[in-house]
């Protein structure tokens, strides 16, 4: 029997528990267009989204948040949730605005030091 290799994609950033309110749009069975919606956990890259839509991996969506983020993202995965709905993971593609988690520093090495 062949073996099956699996490989877990380990994330740069670890997520933080919080409830963000947001906006998202752009699923194609939508009727209003645009759902607003609550967080679950963000990075500065990414976060996990409660929506009443069933994504796609890899659907594009817009994301938008208060005062003035607003960012083109991808759907990494999407869950099933206990009760109604479902749980989708976004990466962040083009954002714009402050979210609200900055991008960690980049550290940067010299040759001399």
């Amino acid at each position: 029997m062949a073996k099956v290799k699996t490989y877990a994609v380990k994330r740069s950033e670890r997520r933080v528990p919080l409830e963000v309110g947001v906006q998202i749009a752009g699923h194609p069975d939508a009727p209003a267009g645009v759902e607003r919606t609550f967080t679950q956990d963000v990075s500065s890259r990414g976060a996990r989204v409660r929506t009443m839509q069933r994504w796609q991996t890899n659907d594009r969506l817009l994301i938008a948040s208060q005062p003035d983020f607003r960012a083109t993202a991808r759907v990494a995965y999407c869950q099933p949730v206990w009760g109604e709905g479902y749980a989708i993971g976004l990466e962040f593609l083009e954002p714009a605005g402050q979210w609200i988690i900055a991008p960690a520093q980049v550290q940067e090495r010299t040759l001399n030091g």
